[in-house]
């Protein structure tokens, strides 16, 4: 991915996304351009029209974060979309280095894991490799472990996007697909010379016109708690709260734990979902927190009521 490519189309796709009435201008008539004018974003953001066209090219090195800080409230930024621009913008000087990609966790954590025993827990990497879940974690992702090779890893996105069970497993399937989409673009902001990563979203451009759609919008998103909903082939529908929390102790993962809240009907799938993950580890002859392909099988049903 060219950065400065990156830097031009994130600013133009916000600038295109706010209009004059938004930020107290006139339209002005007929517009060549959705959205703001460069000059317009230069007068609100108190910065040249020249230098702000700069800047739209890609040249951000050494910007300041106040003038950024400028921009981002001329373009109505919202906080991912800020954190975003600022990663672009540290990570701009940099120049391609060396990526060790994180494919491990460490015992402690996954012991951890092991430690909540009554809702479901993964741990992940930015580009949303699965590296370690615990017992629920793992029977909930059942159907993501089950179709991927062990070679490629077992990835969520691969998963939504190239597999023919995603939309089964994510039954509002689009809304979930925005999300996972701009969370790849967020990673690819924060570390751009990933090979893994980009070497994931190559291969996802190329195969899932979908994703492509979704790539080019350049929306991005922080992930830090909300709610999402499953079609489990054994349990039926689970809609769950989540909490997502970045360990700073390890950079690059994500620890995310699901619940369901008391006296709903998910609260009781998830009481389902322990006993299938004990019959589950019956017929799975790998442990629970190792990533790949498990042994191929029908998933054992367990019946409601």
């Amino acid at each position: 991915m060219n950065h400065r490519d990156e830097i031009r189309d994130f600013l133009t796709s916000r600038r295109a996304k706010i209009t004059p009435d938004q930020v107290g201008l006139s339209s002005g008539g007929r517009r060549r351009v959705p959205g703001l004018r460069r000059e317009e974003v230069a007068v609100l953001a108190d910065v040249s029209t020249e230098w702000y066209t700069r800047l739209e090219k890609g040249h951000i090195t050494g910007v300041s974060d106040d003038v950024l800080n400028a921009v981002a409230r001329a373009l109505h930024l919202d906080a991912a979309e800020r954190a975003h621009l600022f990663d672009l913008a540290h990570t701009a000087g940099t120049g391609p280095r060396t990526h060790r990609p994180t494919r491990t966790v460490r015992p402690g954590l996954q012991h951890m894991l092991d430690t909540m025993t009554n809702a479901p827990a993964i741990i992940r990497n930015g580009r949303l490799d699965i590296l370690a879940t615990n017992h629920l974690g793992h029977a909930m992702y059942w159907p993501v472990f089950q179709t991927q090779a062990p070679r490629t890893g077992t990835n969520i996105a691969r998963f939504q996007f190239l597999d023919p069970a995603g939309p089964d497993f994510f039954p509002d399937w689009n809304t979930s697909a925005d999300i996972t989409v701009a969370l790849l673009r967020s990673e690819a902001g924060r570390d751009p010379y990933n090979k893994d990563l980009t070497d994931l979203i190559g291969e996802l451009s190329t195969r899932s016109a979908d994703f492509r759609v979704r790539w080019a919008r350049h929306n991005v998103r922080l992930h830090h708690t909300g709610t999402k909903s499953y079609h489990h082939p054994a349990i039926g529908d689970l809609t769950l709260d989540y909490e997502s929390i970045d360990l700073q102790a390890d950079r690059g993962l994500n620890l995310t734990v699901y619940i369901a809240a008391p006296d709903t009907p998910s609260h009781d799938a998830l009481r389902l979902l322990a006993s299938w993950a004990a019959t589950l580890a019956q017929t799975d002859n790998r442990p629970h927190h190792q990533t790949g392909r498990p042994q191929d099988t029908e998933p054992p049903h367990i019946r409601r009521g």
